[in-house]
This record gives structure tokens, sequence and C-alpha cells, in this order.
């Protein structure tokens, strides 16, 4: 398959690595409105708009703003090419309502790169919740208190925005790992929440916490920030009627599960984990989103990421920044 990538910032950068090392894919060009050309691939062409491409290509990679992403995917649906987003789907209900539609109508695969999702130990919890394997789950508790200094909302003026970044840390830095939490359990019925803003000049929230009531009765809790000094590692803790577990950036670092074997693979490395950093120089999980990707464009399967999934992603954090009872920090 042949790629534009539509946005040439940093996160570009892992992308053309990725593509790099997969034989069957070729990047041909990006699409930038400043005319910026890829860190990584500087000879390859940029155009300041897809209308202009002149190349021939299958499919975008969207690399923009979170805000951004509906604009890239309605205008490749009508060229007929398939959809590759960053994360998150984006940022409101009418822009995920509007990309979802264009590809529908258009015939062409939608996807989103929750990389996380590749882990094998999320896989495997994944088929354990599907298999009802744990009987009743009454607590599923996520923590990710990551760190981003000022200097990293100085470096965009979009950053930390409600307009294009959508928020704070529930939806930039941990949508990824609130993504698996969607992913595991669904959408919860109730939601409570408290943001604040704590050390940052920014719009958004840099610190919150959610109450979330499920229809089952299960309670869960999410706590997201880039206030949390120095930075640590996501974990979500899960207690079921047969035990507890807990996964600590994607693998199962503790297990007592009654009656089932910790399925934990030993062999899985992916060093990316976000407590510090956005850069991401362990490809390995995008390659394998991208392979996924061209597997659904080749035989109509779904994507491991879907559109309709990963919009409860973003739809909770909606219910997240319309639920604080302080409203401190004025979300939309």
């Amino acid at each position: 398959m042949r790629y534009i990538i539509v946005g040439t910032g940093n996160i570009s950068n892992t992308y053309v690595a990725a593509l790099q090392k997969l034989s069957g894919s070729e990047l041909v060009g990006a699409v930038s409105r400043a005319g910026r050309p890829l860190r990584m691939a500087p000879a390859l062409p940029v155009w300041s708009d897809l209308a202009e491409v002149d190349r021939e290509f299958d499919a975008v990679i969207l690399a923009t703003p979170n805000g951004l992403h509906h604009e890239g995917a309605v205008q490749a649906a009508a060229l007929g090419k398939h959809v590759l987003t960053e994360k998150p789907l984006d940022i409101s209900r009418a822009a995920m309502d509007n990309m979802i539609a264009a590809c529908a109508s258009a015939k062409v695969v939608l996807a989103v790169c929750y990389q996380r999702r590749t882990s094998p130990d999320n896989q495997s919890i994944k088929k354990l919740l599907q298999q009802q394997a744990f009987g009743k789950i009454f607590a599923a508790d996520l923590s990710a208190k990551f760190y981003r200094d000022q200097a990293y909302y100085d470096s965009g003026v979009y950053r930390g925005t409600w307009a294009i970044d959508g928020g704070g840390p529930f939806m930039q830095q941990a949508c990824h790992n609130i993504d698996i939490y969607t992913w595991f359990f669904g959408l919860p019925k109730k939601v409570t929440s408290l943001l604040g803003r704590f050390a940052h000049e920014m719009e958004a929230e840099d610190h919150g916490a959610a109450l979330l009531q499920y229809a089952n009765g299960m309670i869960g809790t999410l706590v997201a920030s880039t206030a949390a000094r120095p930075g640590f590692a996501a974990h979500l803790e899960v207690h079921t009627e047969k035990g507890s577990f807990t996964l600590t950036d994607d693998r199962i670092t503790f297990w007592d599960i009654a009656g089932i074997s910790n399925p934990a693979d030993t062999q899985f490395n992916y060093t990316h984990d976000g407590a510090t950093s956005a850069a991401v120089t362990d490809t390995t999980a995008h390659e394998t989103i991208i392979r996924d990707f061209e597997a659904a464009v080749r035989t109509g399967s779904e994507p491991l990421a879907s559109a309709e999934s990963a919009r409860l992603t973003t739809e909770l954090i909606l219910q997240i920044y319309a639920n604080d009872i302080a409203q401190t920090v004025h979300a939309p």
C-alpha cells in the first residue's frame, strides 16, 4: 500500500520509521499546510493540500492535531482513499459522526492507531473478558499519572486547548490507557468527575479524577495527569470474584485469579510508556497496527481499533469533561 502522511509534526516521525520497516508499505509523500517536510524523509514531496497530491496512493495516515482528524478523513474519503488516523478518533461527537459516515459512504476503511491494543497481555485479558472467565468484576481502577513540563505546552499553540487538542491529559496523553479501559469494559451508565489545573499555564485540565458506575454494578475510577512529577507508569488494577490482576504499561505485573493461569507474555517488550515524553522510538506496535489496517483493506475484516470502537473512548472522555462537578476549567 502507498501512503500519504497528513501532518508533518513530531508524531509523523513514528509513522515514517514504522513504514520504513514494512516491506509491503510505501510512503510516497506528505501534506503540510506550512510546507514543512518530513524530518525523517526530507526528500519526499510535500503538498499543502491533499487535493493537490499528484502521485498514486491508496491511503492516508492522519498525523494532525486531534481536532483536525475529521477534516483529513472526510477529504480522503471523498478521494476514495482509506484512512488510518492517530488517536483519538476526534474530539467531538459531530466530528466523529461525520468522518465515520463519510468513510462508510465511500466504502473505505477508517481505523485508529490505538496501538496499546496490540499488547499480547491486553489481548489475553480481552479474550478472558469476552469469555466472562473472571465472573463478576466489581472494581477497575486506572491511574495514568504522567508529567509534561511547561515547555511541552508552549511548543504548540494548540496544546492543552479545548478547540484543537480537545482537552488535557484525559483527551491527549491518557486516552491510550482510557481506550484499553473502554475496550475492556465499555461505557458506564454514570460519570462523576473532578478536574483541575495545578502545574501549567493552559486552557484545559492538567489533573483530574473520575468515578464511574456501570450497569452491572462495577465501580471504576480513572485518574489522568500531566502534573504528577516526575511521571509514573500507567497501571490498571482489576478486582473480580475470582481474584485480582494488575496491568502496568500493558504488561500483566500481578496475577491472582483462581483457576486461571497467568497468561502474561514474557517476550513482550514494547518500550514506550508515555510517563515523561510523547516521543515514540519503538515502532513495533505501530507496525502491527499498520499491518492490521492493510489486512482490513485487503480482506474486509474489522480493524483492531475500528472507528466505531474507538469512538467509545472519546465518548467516555467527553462525559468526564461534561460531568466535572468542580467546573474549574470550563470544559465546553
